[in-house]
């Protein structure tokens, strides 16, 4: 029995965006989607007092900065930072036939996940090209997946068109919001303002928090440890007071976006399009190559059984911020790859940085190419950034 969540998401954004953040050139501000870009729920608690401090942010307007970019990206890396989460999406997958079904649609193994643990995965078409990325996590009475507000309408009807006679149905939730904190005290902080805290990557915990139902979960965190807090959306503003009153520090897009490009985490449309397989991607997490069939599988079997791929995602660090997202990359002047995230940051201890993600050759990695963009030297580097190690590719 097919049912279908389309029409719930007539009010949807496109599968596309630009981020326009300051120290963040992940694209140029799109017009046209800046003008339709809603306010995050707590954008919206927030109310007039914030308005001026709002940018576009995956899809979403969230604020941009509450103090200053380097004391937030600081909290972030060294203490405990709150920010916005507003700009994510829920789909609550229901249905006697929702484990078999959405295992047979992404690249991660959906089956085998036990209940209140989840996964992260690509959704390909047959060709095995990316066409967006998702959580996954498994509760009780429902599969809940997770995206960018950017992707979440075109996603949604990608996979809705292959309900055919599987009893599934898709519903998003627009009720539910989400608030971010990231950091070493992060736990700390959450705890000390009566919030549930997931005891291990990629759980959550479901209670109840001032007569209200919340959802902790234990996010991917490659470089500091990160968490989520899932709430009604009209419950964002006092889970906000509250993470605030313990003295988790707030923090906006800009910060988010040096923490997410330090950390090394592509982002669809921006890192990762629909043209990139998913072995390109540097995102093993993905991929499950022994759960059985799934739209796109016999691509990424075929580039699995004859070794690597082409090209890689990669990190790089640059003398200076003159190149911007889509700037070649250039080895004996002959374009190997492409930046495709780049932002300034200050760093404790270390001073400032250009650190950037982007696409390159692989062969131009092996045999240590000289790399430059836009006339500035581009030299690659391990992910997460490690500046006290110093660590560097290949």
């Amino acid at each position: 029995m097919r049912r279908s969540a389309l029409a719930a998401m007539s009010n949807s954004i496109p599968n596309r965006f630009e981020i326009n953040s300051g120290g963040s050139t992940a694209g140029a501000a799109d017009t046209e989607l800046s003008t339709l870009a809603p306010a995050t729920p707590l954008a919206n608690a927030l109310g007039e007092r914030f308005s001026q401090r709002l940018g576009e942010y995956r899809g979403a307007r969230t604020p941009e900065v509450f103090s200053s970019a380097p004391d937030e990206l600081a909290a972030l890396l060294t203490a405990a930072g709150a920010y916005d989460l507003g700009w994510r999406c829920f789909l609550r997958c229901t249905g006697e036939d929702r484990l078999r079904w959405l295992n047979g649609m992404v690249t991660s193994f959906v089956t085998g996940l036990e209940e209140n643990t989840g996964c992260y995965g690509f959704v390909l078409n047959a060709q095995g090209r990316i066409q967006g990325d998702l959580d996954i996590y498994r509760r009780a009475d429902a599969l809940w997946l997770e995206t960018d507000h950017a992707q979440i309408a075109a996603l949604t009807a990608f996979l809705d068109h292959y309900i055919i006679m599987d009893d599934v149905a898709l519903e998003p939730q627009p009720g539910w919001t989400a608030i971010g904190i990231s950091g070493p005290l992060a736990a700390e902080k959450i705890a000390a303002a009566g919030l549930p805290v997931a005891s291990s990557p990629r759980h959550l915990v479901e209670a109840s928090w001032q007569g209200h139902p919340i959802v902790g979960v234990a996010a991917h965190s490659p470089l500091v440890a990160r968490y989520e807090i899932w709430i009604e959306q009209e419950n964002a503003l006092d889970v906000w007071g509250a993470l605030n009153a313990v003295g988790a520090t707030p923090c906006g897009s800009i910060s988010i976006e040096q923490l997410r490009i330090l950390e090394g985490t592509p982002a669809y449309s921006v890192d990762i399009t629909n043209k990139d397989l998913p072995q390109e991607t540097n995102q093993t997490r993905a991929l499950h190559f022994t759960k059985g069939c799934y739209l796109g599988q016999e691509i990424v079997e075929r580039v699995r059984s004859r070794g690597n791929v082409h090209r890689t995602l990669s990190g790089f660090v640059l003398e200076d911020a003159r190149p911007t997202a889509k700037t070649s990359l250039l080895a004996d002047g002959k374009p190997v790859g492409e930046i495709t995230s780049v932002v300034r940051v200050s760093l404790q201890g270390i001073g400032e940085k250009v650190v950037a993600l982007g696409t390159i050759r692989r062969e131009a990695l092996e045999r240590n190419a000289t790399l430059t963009a836009n006339e500035t030297s581009v030299s690659p580097s391990r992910l997460p950034f490690d500046f006290v190690n110093n660590a560097v590719q290949p």
